[in-house]
């Protein structure tokens, strides 16, 4: 069903896309966290109307639009959403693409910092990918493949569907939100205006990854108070927070429950911020696992530890707080198999071995799993993201667009 001969522009879209400066701020009580997210949010509304798509943007920096149905069958609406944001780990300012083409399989040394190398023994996946084009940054930043790849990825489906009506397909919506990187992608969302049945989020990695589970997610903020006094007058007064915090974070397990002593299926907590003064001290986790009551149990081991550093430290007394942040969507899409099915047989008509997985992190589908809109998630050929050492394969992303536009006829035909 796929045209050869057709002209890609997934490449050059990415290319354009990457070198927009569009990192978010996960301290910042705005929305979007940073305005120069709508920098390419703008860009992209342009596109889309260029492509004689109805378009918009509201005053979040949501961008919505909607190829219509060319079917007579009554087919639910289906949406693509990818994230505009960049993660705030990593410089995205000055972004310089690199284009390598015909990957001869040795290391990519990246120019602007020879420091920053691609081989194929930290990247394994990159030996399957010998005689790709791939896409680097040059060493300084972050290239931004997660997730303008999603945001290239879906215009160039838009595009073909745009130039070639006989692929038969139902109403098509695309959503390109902020601020996933800081968890908030899909807070001020309105869904009426959205207007979708089922969902898919672009957002994955290896070509023909099909991901249908997250972990479920919680935060927590633990302050610890101590007892200020004059460091010149302060014996038998003092009660200093910020060594309980260090006590705290210092009696945490070593050999486990932590991000880099756990990979598959096992969930963790991970200090992520440390903040204080001697009075008060505050320490925020990230709790994740795929089994949401395990949650709880991490949590209550968490204030365990707390309780012992406090008694080491008689005065001092701590609150703990704990935020949901998003769900497994596995217990939603479970409901709904047909919306991982039509993927998985989208995949395989592309002429790839399906690999379906679970992500050791979360997506907007998983929120808007809960918010109505069943959504899995599906590769986009993004690996080493968050680092400058981040790269991807354009073959990857044109797989990618095949896939998308085999699902949407998949859709038609089963409706």
């Amino acid at each position: 069903m796929i045209d050869n001969s057709y002209p890609f522009t997934v490449t050059e879209r990415f290319l354009r896309y990457v070198v927009i400066d569009t990192q978010s701020d996960p301290n910042s009580a705005s929305f979007p966290s940073t305005a120069k997210q709508k920098d390419l949010s703008s860009l992209l509304l342009t596109e889309l109307q260029a492509l004689g798509l109805e378009a918009s943007m509201d005053d979040c920096g949501y961008v919505m639009a909607t190829i219509p149905a060319n079917s007579n069958k009554k087919v639910p609406v289906i949406c693509f959403c990818s994230h505009v944001d960049t993660a705030p780990d990593c410089s995205g300012t000055h972004v310089k693409p690199i284009l390598h083409r015909n990957y001869a399989g040795t290391p990519i040394v990246l120019p602007d910092d020879a420091a920053q190398v691609l081989t194929v023994e930290d990247f394994p996946y990159l030996r399957k990918k010998i005689g790709d084009d791939i896409i680097t940054a040059s060493g300084h930043t972050l290239l931004g493949a997660d997730d303008k790849a999603g945001l290239a990825i879906i215009m160039d489906m838009a595009a073909y569907l745009q130039q070639h009506p006989e692929v038969k397909h139902g109403t098509i919506r695309i959503l390109f939100t902020p601020d996933e990187e800081t968890g908030r992608g899909t807070e001020k969302l309105n869904m009426q205006a959205l207007g979708a049945d089922y969902g898919y989020t672009l957002d994955g990695g290896e070509v023909g990854d099909l991901e249908d589970e997250t972990f479920s997610a919680d935060g927590v903020g633990i302050t610890f108070h101590g007892i200020s006094a004059h460091p010149g007058y302060a014996k038998g007064k003092l009660v200093n927070a910020l060594k309980v915090a260090a006590a705290f974070v210092d009696a945490l397990p070593k050999d486990g429950w932590s991000p880099e002593r756990t990979d598959g299926r096992e969930g963790f907590v991970h200090p992520v911020q440390v903040k204080g003064i001697a009075e008060q001290a505050t320490v925020d986790f990230i709790i994740r696992d795929f089994d949401t009551a395990q949650l709880a149990g991490h949590e209550n081991w968490l204030r365990k530890f707390c309780d012992e550093a406090v008694a080491k430290f008689p005065g001092a007394r701590y609150d703990f707080v704990v935020k949901e942040q998003y769900r497994n969507m596995k217990d939603v899409l479970d409901k709904h198999p047909q919306v991982v099915a039509y993927a998985h047989d989208a995949i395989t008509r592309a002429g790839l071995a399906v690999r379906k997985m679970p992500i050791r992190g979360g997506t907007d589908g998983s929120r808007l799993s809960y918010m109505g809109l069943p959504c899995p998630n599906i590769f986009t050929g993004m690996q080493g993201i968050h680092s400058k050492r981040e790269w991807i394969s354009v073959q990857d992303m044109q797989k990618a667009v095949q896939s998308l536009v085999h699902l949407c006829a998949i859709w038609e035909e089963n409706a």
